[in-house]
């Protein structure tokens, strides 16, 4: 058994290089990644459209073989095969026998995966219940929407119950009721043990349910750790909402303070270092204005993640060719 706080996925140094066409260079897509995930946590793995995300799952399923570099699941190197009975995985575009009920194609992954038969119906049902499909169990496929079939993805992720769940945009088609239903339920599978490992790019969702992050932007990992460890903490800033302050006033709080301004049709919006707070209201309410809010601002992973983004994109980040 895995003790809580071991290393179930360890990833050093993965190069990955695709060759574009014949007669064409490599293109190097993953440069160096290097990241742990521990048992029983939600590790949220996080980057723009191309940034390497799916590739790296896919060296990490064993579907594809690194250029250079390592990868270990479970303690097992990951071109081995006797612990992907251990693993649930769902693709980022899975595809389903149209044919066939949501309740056929559970038993047929549960077949493949070795469920034994007297287990098969119970747990079949139970899954169908879990991701909101009851009520279509015995509905064909091909009449499913795609946050439906989403779902049923889902579902066959958890089959044989696996000890680690790796989900490919596991949010992706789902309406804002699906996803507060989809990520209720990878919450339950940390409360069950399991670790879950999750590509995404909908940071709300992996800030409301990851342990753990990596952002990775053109192949290179930019963050990696607990949210709290790598928001900028060295400037404190606070939302001022105020109503009818003169515009002459406004020019001299820009002259005097370092602070960001917007305007909201009657209405201005500052934002203001931690320490100006004080110096900006006294001016404020000292011309008649009225001081509609005060809200500190918090450094958000959207904050990072954009940050992280903008500097990958800067000259001699572009990843390059071999």
């Amino acid at each position: 058994m895995t003790d809580r706080g071991s290393k179930i996925v360890r990833v050093r140094g993965i190069v990955k290089d695709f060759r574009p066409g014949f007669g064409l260079r490599r293109k190097r897509v993953l440069h160096g990644v290097t990241f742990d995930v521990q048992d029983n946590e939600i590790f949220g793995f996080v980057g723009p459209n191309g940034a390497g995300k799916t590739t790296t799952l896919k060296v990490l399923m064993g579907l594809i073989r690194p250029t250079e570099g390592r990868a270990r699941v479970l303690g097992h190197d990951v071109g081995e095969s006797e612990f992907r009975h251990r693993i649930g995985f769902l693709p980022e575009n899975p595809y389903f026998y149209p044919f066939l009920t949501a309740r056929e194609i559970l038993d047929f992954y549960a077949r493949l995966s070795g469920v034994p038969a007297s287990d098969r119906a119970q747990r079949v049902d139970r899954l169908l219940g879990l991701v909101n499909l009851g009520h279509a169990m015995d509905t064909r496929l091909r009449t499913f929407s795609k946050g439906m079939l989403q779902r049923v993805g889902i579902a066959q992720a958890l089959i044989h119950d696996p000890k680690v769940v790796f989900l490919d945009e596991p949010m992706s088609g789902l309406d804002p009721l699906g996803r507060v239903e989809i990520r209720d339920l990878i919450l339950s599978l940390r409360s069950e043990g399991k670790t879950v490992f999750m590509n995404t790019y909908i940071l709300p969702d992996v800030e409301s349910i990851c342990d753990r992050v990596a952002i990775i932007v053109k192949g290179r990992i930019r963050h990696q750790g607990q949210i709290e460890d790598f928001l900028p903490t060295d400037r404190r800033e606070t939302d001022v909402l105020i109503s009818s302050l003169p515009p002459e006033t406004a020019e001299e709080l820009g002259e005097r303070f370092d602070l960001e301004m917007r305007g909201l049709g009657e209405r201005l919006e500052l934002r203001v270092g931690e320490k100006d707070v004080s110096g900006v209201l006294d001016a404020v309410i000292r011309v008649g204005a009225e001081v509609v809010s005060v809200t500190p601002h918090r450094n958000s992973l959207e904050d990072v993640f954009l940050d992280a983004v903008r500097a990958g994109d800067e000259p001699g980040n572009d990843g390059g060719t071999n």
